[in-house]
């Protein structure tokens, strides 16, 4: 059954020309594979757009607001807002869930493999706001739901580099040097999902998840941090 999309689009002031597109914005590919004559698509394409758009409008907001910032930390500052737990929190926030068209398997799992669909339905949406209203219009959904995020993050430095930050915590408490190891990859190649386990010596640290092992290695640093109590 196709959800009433109507409620979300009015909340966020949106006026659709083309609902189809905003449909297929929260279709998973899993749905699909349950129903075969729905004729709809699935939202991967549209994800691969609004990363593009997402990424652009963050540049420029970060570019202008933290004129005396490096480029190395510009970067980080937009890898901590674009990462997949930050868009994952915004979407749920949204109430994007309530209109997920999932398998029945996906739709029973609600732990780190929903997250990863939140985020991408984010990046899907906004690239169907990008196709349906422009590139104007798309970066003010990002500025509304995403930008609000920035303070919070420099604040509390959520923007380090937590892979280095872990490794000099390691060193002066311990006198190790961390590890990481891949421990599993799922997905197509155009969509990948990597498994990164962190170690000191024998001792498994935490385990991190992300779209390439970069992202999956920042992730289980993040994690190690907590569970050392070294944030």
């Amino acid at each position: 059954m196709k959800p009433d999309l109507t409620k979300f689009t009015q909340a966020l002031d949106l006026n659709w020309c083309d609902q189809n597109l905003l449909l297929e914005a929260f279709t998973h590919r899993s749905y699909l594979n349950e129903h075969k004559s729905s004729n709809l698509k699935h939202n991967e394409r549209l994800e691969f757009l609004g990363d593009a758009v997402l990424e652009l409008a963050v540049t420029n907001y970060l570019y202008q607001k933290y004129p005396e910032k490096p480029e190395g930390e510009l970067t980080a500052l937009r890898a901590a807002l674009v990462n997949a737990n930050t868009l994952s929190e915004v979407a749920a926030h949204l109430g994007m869930n309530d209109y997920l068209l999932l398998s029945r398997g996906e739709a029973k799992d609600t732990g780190r493999a929903r997250q990863y669909i939140l985020a991408n339905t984010y990046e899907a949406v906004l690239g169907a706001i990008y196709l349906d209203q422009g590139y104007d219009r798309a970066a003010e959904f990002v500025a509304t739901t995403l930008f609000n995020k920035t303070e919070a993050i420099v604040a509390d430095n959520l923007w380090q580099d937590a892979k280095s930050l872990f490794q000099e915590r390691a060193q002066e408490v311990m006198g190790v040097t961390p590890i990481y190891k891949l421990v599993r990859e799922l997905g197509p190649d155009h969509n990948k999902r990597f498994t990164v386990g962190l170690y000191l010596e024998a001792e498994e640290v935490s385990l991190g998840e992300g779209h390439s092992k970069q992202e999956a290695e920042q992730d289980a640093a993040q994690k190690g941090l907590e569970v050392k109590g070294w944030k």
